[in-house]
């Protein structure tokens, strides 16, 4: 794969030696893939991280939330993440991706729109607990999808744009209830942030039906509405050639033996310690920036989601950039050691907090840097588990499992709601993590460089 990224300009989309009929499927896959990919993700992380702009729009005074109760709806959300994902491992390689994640949306996006009636805290716990349980299997999912068609040279681009749905998901969280804030609030007798709940829903619902049709599954199990019988079969060979299910027929499907060979590797231990390190590296679930700006009590409602929306829109910059250089400028290792020296620089900030507020409004405004670098993560780690299909889906869905564990209840000890908006535990947390991920990131390259 590195021979295939060298001599390359960085606006150079397509490899030299891919032909004309390569360079016609690759820019179809794209279309198909990339876009629904994206999008799907925005509304993903609209749906998942827009409590903490309802908590701030309002929510918590309405229904008399005090306390941990904001990262108690953080964390339950976690473990109906945790719970949902483990069935996938299974489910991935034998059953049509443009029907199972799309399905899965509809339901959470069913929840979400629940949200919108809660009058109690329990009610709104589950609601959030459900709505983690059904948007387990999206990211992960995406990432299979991706490791099935593009080789190790294109992932990291395309996981990039995918990824962009985050920050924009962050960014339109605020926007939205900023504007429900300023023009919804009281309209049919609710208020704005019930608004909120009820606009993401919709979103949700169109989203998710296009997905049936748009998405191409896998090439194993391909939705040919968009394909061709031709297309699908140099699909295939491109990726056996990249080696990619070139040892399916070595191992049973699913059996005691896959799972040896799978939990004897040092593949899902390493990639999952890696997956570790860069989760808990990453503080922005907790909302702190939000929190912050609320505390400096000189915002109206709307005007805070708005200005919470700045982090996530350069967040944008920053996934490209990250991701486009992964593929074509800096390598995979040194796009992640960038990404996380950026992010030490802010934590550090924020840790020592008494400095003057340009240097916070500089901090949280660069701390997507973090999590810009998940898609090159993950690419890799698709290249580095590409030779079985069966054994891929059960090291990746591991290896996000965990981390999603972890982080569940390491809100609870160092992102407590009651220590906002300085969140010096946390912020410190992270910080370990992200320098301990840089040598980390080196013994992958070594393991990956002598694997291959």
């Amino acid at each position: 794969m590195l021979s295939r990224r060298q001599g390359r300009a960085w606006y150079h989309w397509f490899a030299a030696t891919d032909s004309p009929e390569e360079r016609k499927l690759i820019l179809k896959l794209d279309l198909l893939i990339v876009p629904y990919a994206f999008i799907g993700f925005w509304i993903n992380y609209i749906d998942s991280s827009n409590i903490n702009n309802a908590w701030v729009a309002g929510l918590s005074d309405d229904l008399g939330f005090h306390g941990n109760q904001l990262v108690d709806m953080q964390t339950i959300y976690q473990v109906g993440s945790v719970i949902g994902q483990i069935p996938f491992a299974f489910l991935f390689p034998k059953f049509p991706m443009n029907w199972l994640i799309p399905g899965m949306e509809l339901f959470w996006g069913v929840f979400t729109l629940l949200q919108f009636r809660a009058n109690s805290y329990s009610e709104l716990m589950a609601y959030r607990f459900l709505i983690g349980l059904f948007e387990a299997p999206f990211f992960v999912g995406v990432h299979f999808v991706l490791g099935s068609w593009y080789r190790a040279d294109e992932i990291g681009r395309r996981g990039g744009i995918f990824y962009i749905g985050l920050t924009l998901g962050s960014l339109t969280a605020s926007l939205i209830q900023s504007a429900a804030s300023a023009n919804l609030e009281g309209v049919a007798g609710l208020s704005g942030w019930r608004w909120q709940f009820i606009i993401v829903s919709l979103m949700t619902f169109v989203v998710a039906v296009a997905g049936f049709f748009i998405w191409p599954g896998t090439p194993d199990i391909p939705n040919k509405l968009f394909l061709s019988d031709e297309e699908i079969t140099l699909a295939r060979k491109r990726m056996q050639e990249n080696g990619t299910g070139a040892s399916n027929a070595a191992t049973p499907k699913f059996s005691l033996p896959l799972l040896k060979s799978v939990f004897t590797d040092w593949k899902v231990y390493v990639l999952t310690f890696w997956n570790v390190l860069f989760w808990n590296s990453d503080p922005q679930p907790w909302g702190g920036y939000l929190l912050w700006v609320k505390s400096l009590n000189r915002f109206s409602t709307s005007e805070v989601n708005r200005i919470g929306s700045s982090a996530p829109g350069v967040g944008i910059a920053y996934v490209l950039f990250i991701n486009f250089s992964s593929d074509l400028w800096l390598g995979r290792t040194g796009a992640i050691i960038l990404a996380h020296i950026v992010n030490i620089v802010s934590m550090i900030v924020l840790v020592i907090w008494t400095v003057p507020e340009s240097a916070l409004w500089f901090a949280f405004n660069i701390y997507y840097f973090d999590i810009a670098m998940s898609s090159v993560l993950y690419g890799w780690a698709n290249d580095i588990l590409r030779h079985h299909k069966q054994a891929r889906a059960i090291a990746l869905i591991v290896m996000n499992t965990v981390p999603t564990a972890i982080r569940a209840w390491i809100g609870l000890l160092v992102f407590k709601t009651v220590d906002s908006p300085r969140f010096t535990k946390g912020y410190s947390y992270c910080l370990a993590n992200s320098i301990a991920i840089i040598p980390w990131t080196l013994l992958v390259k070594y393991l990956h460089d002598r694997y291959e």
